[in-house]
Order: C-alpha cells, then sequence, then structure tokens
C-alpha cells in the first residue's frame, strides 16, 4: 500500500479494501494479457472466442444433474439409431463376446508348490468356478449365468453410464452348494431418497450418519464412498404409489468384502456415477438417423411414381374413377386419366400434367454419412470401418483399424475384470474355502497368501485375422525370438488355452495311432517337403536362366 492508500485506510476502510481489490483485480487482468493463451484458448477479444462463455463446476453439478436427460436420449438412440447400436453391440461382442473365462494364476513359488501340485489346484478352482458360473442359480433373478450377466452388464455401463451389481447371499441346496447371488440393477434405481422423477441429483444428507447423498451414492466428509440408496422401483415410474429406498453399505463393516459393485469410467476426480458412452456424440447421430430418414422417405416417394394434374377449373373439374366407400362411387365417364404401355391421353383445356420428382436418393449421401461417421467413431474410439463394418481398404489400413479399435477393446476389458470378475472370483473363492470345497491354507490368516491364491487371467473373445497365414507367421518368430509365449498367443489369436490344447492334441494323437492314420500324417510330410524340394529347385533353375541371360547380355554389351 501506498501513502494515498494508508490515508484512504485512516478515514475509510471500505474505500480503501475496494482500492485494493480493484488493483488485484487489474494486477490478475494484466498477467492473462501477457500469457501465451491469452492469444489462443484463452483469448477474450477474439471475434471466434468473445460469445464463448464455457463453465464448469463440480462433478456432480456438470455430470449428475445431466444424467437424467443423458441416460434417455443414449436407450432412445440405442433402439432408434444404427450407428449407435453398432457403437455398443460392437463393444460387448469384442469385449465381452461369449464372457470372459476364469483361468486361475496362483503364486506357487509363494505358496510353497510344486508345479504339478499348483496345476491340480487351478483346475480343481476353475471346475467348482464353472460350476457356479454357467448356472442361473448364480443369478439372484435366475434369469442368466455368469457371462450373460458380464454382457448385460457391459451394455448397461455402456448406455447407462454405470453398472450396478448387488452381491446377495441365499441358502445353499444340495444341487448347488453355494450361497453367493449377483443382483443387476438398472441405473435409475440408484438415487437420491425421495427424489421424483427426472430429480434424481437432488442433493441430501443422511440424517442417521450426517454423510452427504449425491445421485443415490452416500459420501463421507472425506469423500469417500459409503453406501448407496437403492430405490425399490424406477423413481419416475408409476407402478409403484409408494416409493422405499434401501441403504446398503459399500464395503462390510468387519469384513471389507464389497456389497454393491459400481462399474463406470471415471473422467474426472471425486466422480461418483458414470457418463453414458454415447453422450458425446448424442446431437451428431441424432440429426445423422433424422437426415438418414428424410433421404430414405424421399426415396420412397421417387420410387412411386406420382402424377399431379393441375387445372385452372381447381380440383372440382378433374374427373377420376374410384371407389370411395363401398356404398358411394364417384365417376366420370368423360375424363378418364390412366397410364400405360403406348397409353395417349387428352387433357381438358387449361390442364397440365407435372411429375414428383425427389431427386432422390442424393448422390452425397454416402460420402456424407461415411464423413460424419469418422467423427463419431474418433470420439468413440472405433474406427469407421468396425463401427459401419465396412472394410474396403487395403490390408494394411484394415489391420491398422482393427489394432487401433482393440487398444479400446481390452482397455474397457481389463475394467470389467477389474471391476466385475475379480471381486466377484474373490468372493467365490472364500465362500468355496470357507465351505471346504477347496483347500487353501492360510487364506483367511494372510493377506499376501489369500493375494497368491486369488491371482488370475480374465480371457476374452480373440481379435481376429485379417490374414491368417500372416499373422500365424508372426506369431511364430514372436515365441522364436522369445517375446512372447505360446500361452499368450493361443488366448490372443484363437481365445483358446494353450494346455488345454496341448491335452487334446496328444490324445488325438494316441487315436490317430490307434486307427493306423500314422502313415497318412508321414506321406503328407513327405508330400509337403517333397513339394518345398521341387519349389527350391525350380528356383535354382530361374536363376540359371537369369544368370545366363545376364551373362549373355554382357557379353553382347561387350562386344
Amino acid at each position: 500500500m501506498n501513502f494515498i492508500d494508508k490515508v484512504v485506510e485512516v478515514f475509510s476502510p471500505s474505500a480503501a479494501l475496494r482500492r485494493e481489490a480493484d488493483r488485484y483485480k487489474l494486477e490478475t487482468v494484466r498477467l492473462i494479457r501477457n500469457s501465451g493463451y491469452d492469444e489462443s484458448g484463452a483469448s477474450r477479444s477474439k471475434n471466434s472466442m468473445r460469445g464463448w462463455l464455457a463453465s464448469s463446476k463440480t462433478p456432480q453439478e456438470d455430470i449428475d444433474k445431466n444424467i437424467p436427460v443423458l441416460r434417455q436420449r443414449s436407450r432412445s438412440l440405442y433402439m432408434s439409431a444404427p450407428l449407435g447400436t453398432s457403437a455398443i453391440k460392437t463393444n460387448r461382442t469384442n469385449v465381452i463376446g461369449e464372457g470372459l473365462k476364469l483361468k486361475s494364476s496362483i503364486d506357487a513359488d509363494y505358496l510353497g508348490m510344486t508345479t504339478e501340485q499348483a496345476a491340480e489346484w487351478q483346475r480343481t478352482a476353475e471346475r467348482e468356478f464353472r460350476l457356479w458360473a454357467t448356472s442361473k442359480f448364480c443369478d439372484a433373478t435366475r434369469v442368466n449365468n455368469f457371462f450373460e450377466i458380464q454382457q448385460v452388464a457391459c451394455m448397461s455401463w455402456l448406455m447407462n453410464g454405470d453398472a450396478c451389481v448387488l452381491l446377495e447371499y441365499e441358502k445353499p441346496t444340495c444341487k448347488f452348494p453355494y450361497g453367493l447371488r449377483l443382483h443387476l440393477i438398472e441405473s435409475d434405481r440408484i438415487s437420491t431418497p425421495h427424489s421424483t422423477g427426472n430429480n434424481v441429483y437432488l442433493y441430501a444428507r443422511n440424517p442417521d450418519t450426517g454423510n452427504r447423498i449425491f445421485n443415490g451414492v452416500e459420501v463421507d466428509d472425506n469423500n469417500r464412498v459409503v453406501a448407496y440408496h437403492i430405490c425399490n422401483t424406477f423413481p419416475n415410474s408409476n407402478l409403484y404409489t409408494q416409493k422405499n429406498w434401501t441403504r446398503i453399505t459399500a464395503f462390510g463393516d468387519r469384513t471389507g468384502e464389497p456389497g454393491v459393485l459400481m462399474i463406470y469410467e471415471t473422467e474426472r476426480p471425486e466422480q461418483y456415477r458414470g457418463v453414458p458412452y454415447l453422450a458425446p456424440v448424442i446431437e451428431s447421430l441424432k440429426q445423422l438417423t433424422r437426415y438418414s430418414e428424410a433421404e430414405m422417405m424421399a426415396a420412397v416417394i421417387n420410387g412411386i411414381f406420382t402424377v399431379f394434374v393441375t387445372s385452372e377449373k381447381g380440383t372440382s373439374g378433374i374427373g377420376f374413377t374410384g371407389v370411395v366407400d363401398e356404398d358411394e362411387r364417384v365417376s366420370d365417364d368423360d375424363v378418364n386419366y390412366e397410364i400405360g404401355a403406348g397409353m395417349v391421353n387428352v387433357l381438358e383445356p387449361g390442364e397440365k400434367i407435372e411429375i414428383a420428382d425427389a431427386k432422390r436418393p442424393s448422390t452425397n449421401f454416402d460420402s456424407f454419412v461415411t464423413a460424419l461417421a469418422k467423427y463419431v467413431g474418433a470420439a468413440l474410439e472405433i474406427p469407421v470401418e468396425v463401427l459401419t463394418k465396412n472394410f474396403v481398404s487395403s490390408y494394411s489400413a484394415s489391420r491398422a483399424a482393427l489394432l487401433e479399435a482393440w487398444k479400446a477393446f481390452r482397455m474397457r476389458r481389463s475394467w470389467i475384470a477389474a471391476d466385475l470378475c475379480q471381486p466377484v472370483y474373490e468372493l467365490f473363492l472364500s465362500e468355496a474355502i470357507a465351505r471346504g470345497r477347496i483347500h487353501a491354507p492360510g487364506f483367511f490368516l494372510d493377506p499376501v497368501i489369500r493375494m497368491a491364491y486369488c491371482g488370475a487371467q480374465w480371457n476374452g473373445p480373440a481379435q481376429g485375422m485379417v490374414d491368417p497365414v500372416k499373422e500365424v507367421s508372426a506369431a511364430e518368430k514372436r515365441i522364436a525370438i522369445g517375446i512372447s509365449t505360446r500361452q499368450r498367443e493361443t488366448t490372443e489369436m484363437m481365445g483358446g488355452d494353450f494346455e488345454s490344447n496341448v491335452v487334446q492334441l496328444s490324445r488325438e494323437n494316441e487315436m490317430m495311432k490307434a486307427a493306423g492314420l500314422t502313415a497318412g500324417v508321414a506321406s503328407r510330410k513327405e508330400n509337403e517337403k517333397k513339394e518345398g524340394s521341387e519349389e527350391k529347385e525350380d528356383g535354382e533353375d530361374d536363376e540359371e536362366n537369369e544368370g545366363d541371360s545376364t551373362g549373355t547380355a554382357g557379353k553382347s554389351q561387350k562386344f
């Protein structure tokens, strides 16, 4: 503060405060004006940026308030927009496919097991888990098995922004010895108590705990998720007049085991609900759908040969032969307009014919849709070839498109495995060991031992091959130089299991020996060897011929 500021402060502190605040604002403006971004993205003086009033607030205000509308529109696009349906189902098919399959991989060295003992334990765990996962009793609603639950959860996550799985237990039976049940519910049911209609963002406080509730998610003062509030029906549904909410803790107080599994993509810190997958392209997909429907209708109208008769007398002066209804007929023998081969019609004075021509389909329709699909695919991390299932480019371009798409597919598969499959497997393993169906010493005593037993891989559908010969040759070279393994290549290329393949191949070889078919195999190898030697000889002859011609040409050139 200078001398004048100090004098003003003595006589009028409020005026001194305003002078200090204005000086601070002026200094801030100078800093922004002198920064590099003032000439680009942060400029307020350029005509192109002057009207851009962007405002960002908390994740709850930016995301949760808009989630109800985004969900409804996302579901509408899934049901009515072909590209929207393709985007969601393409992810479902490539990320989950028939379901992510368990491949147990325990830490045998830490557990003190031999290779044979570890392999036997892993086979037992996979067998028990398969018993639980392939049965519809693992579903609380008795509708889907575990692999089908994965598919529904993936589509719910993409369509609604998040998927919620409740972990419940029932009394085991002699037919189904496990009590773990999965209850997949719609995202709308996770809402703030006493919210109505689209006001599911309603902020509230839990009167019992004092915690804040955002969109059905209860968090404490440290912003940690502690519970979820589940409505007995949809908040905007009229099926039930009385709506009740149940509070389910996120983690058990004594065990620490999860009670609710929330699957969503986190975009911002302290974000508790997910954004629908189609949210960035909702407007583009809707406008493209409207444009496609308009072009289709115009093409249909153009396909129907429509003729309009215009007359200076008005419509009353034009006669047509037709049936109005069953009782009343309207006819005019003097004037009859028909269209046919070699037909000659004579028009009345003042009448003329106009043909409806919609000039459809438009020649630019395909190029426009493809160009817009590229932008949509870029936002959704799906190349246009994969989004539209149209591979018309070269082998290199098609393979590059598949590889780029699979980067996103693998990432989402890892999320599903980490947020759904692995927690469910760990809960199943705990129950199986507690019931004595699987023997695992020290599982409940040491968290490190528990982690060693819970090691697992979740394998899904293979990437697929554009040119199988080239892909297999490349895999063979990767294995030869040691940068990959047979197990990994088998999983990524075919979605299978190398150990199972070895066992099956051994069994098939024994069957072929018993059937006396080894001679056929040997003769086939001999034929392949003979064909290879013949190709080599042909190549040598070609090289000799090329050498002779080169030598002759050289001699002639020398002479």
